[in-house]
């Protein structure tokens, strides 16, 4: 569970509605303070049991960089709606909602995607299915199949649990006993509260399945002719650092190992995190860009 350590958002940053044929989805939408946003914007989508304002710490920094930066909330996460339909919370669905939403933040741009662990994997899948031609992909604390080690027997507690006990369960006595250990502020811990009870139960339990059980599409993605960033924390306790490292060089991308960071590593180490993002988003920029021109 991605945990923020601040809630108030940052100047120039604020909440918006994004509409979109597929539906209504939550955002927190940053711009410069100072100067335009002239580059091409970027999509960032959280992990399972995440939300938009696992990436607070960064959006600031990154929309000063020259560029509108998007965080959201997927299908049936905290404030986005999502229905009793388990079918809509797979990779391939929420994938198909990830295009649908670039398609409308971009406006005719390309749009660089950022997905932080299973939403990695939701990315991934955008890519691969061709319902986003994005500008880049950064894959940041994600890897090439279903999560291992510790937070895989964590989440498969959480879905052996889920159907009988309920999600108030699993909070009470999983999640809220964890924070309290970790010297979590009151504050920020009712909005963990707030925010786990607000996921749809069917979209908790899908989602759930979907990482413990993502097949490796490493291969898939490295046919595309894109952009690609592994970035992850030197701790990562989800998919192991040898892992990612070993998926970067599979996809021939670029690495980046963060400091002192963990699992969530736009929470951990905010400025490493986002001078690592605008020096690889402009990177990428100007290679598209000169190609255009060829």
């Amino acid at each position: 569970m991605s945990t923020p350590r601040f809630l108030a958002l940052p100047p120039g940053v604020s909440t918006r509605q994004i509409e979109t044929p597929v539906g209504t989805f939550a955002a927190l939408e940053a711009r410069p303070v100072s100067g335009v946003a002239e580059r091409w914007p970027a999509l960032l989508v959280p992990g399972f049991t995440g939300s938009k304002e696992d990436f607070i710490a960064v959006l600031q920094t990154l929309a000063q960089a020259g560029r509108r930066v998007i965080a959201i909330d997927m299908r049936g996460q905290y404030e986005t709606q999502g229905p009793d339909d388990p079918r809509a919370y797979t990779c391939a669905a929420l994938g198909a909602d990830i295009g649908a939403i670039a398609e409308t933040v971009g406006q005719g741009e390309p749009v660089h995607l950022l997905g932080h662990s299973f939403g990695g994997l939701v990315t991934r899948e955008a890519v691969l299915d061709g319902t986003a031609r994005p500008a880049s992909l950064t894959l940041m604390s994600s890897g090439p199949a279903a999560i291992i080690g510790s937070r895989e027997r964590v989440g498969r507690v959480m879905l052996a649990e889920l159907p009988e006990h309920g999600i108030d369960y699993i909070w009470a006595n999983r999640l809220e006993p964890e924070a309290l250990r970790a010297g979590v502020p009151d504050e920020i811990v009712a909005f963990l509260r707030k925010r786990l009870l607000a996921n749809h139960p069917v979209g908790l339990r899908v989602m759930a399945e979907e990482v413990l059980n993502a097949v490796d599409r490493v291969a898939e993605l490295a046919r595309h002719d894109l952009d690609v960033l592994v970035l992850y924390g030197e701790h990562d306790d989800g998919w192991s650092p040898l892992l990612q490292a070993e998926m970067a060089h599979r996809l021939d991308a670029e690495c980046v190992v963060v400091p002192g960071a963990v699992h969530s590593p736009a929470v951990e180490a905010p400025e490493t995190t986002a001078a690592a993002l605008i020096r690889f988003w402009n990177t990428a920029e100007s290679r598209l860009l000169q190609l255009q021109h060829i």
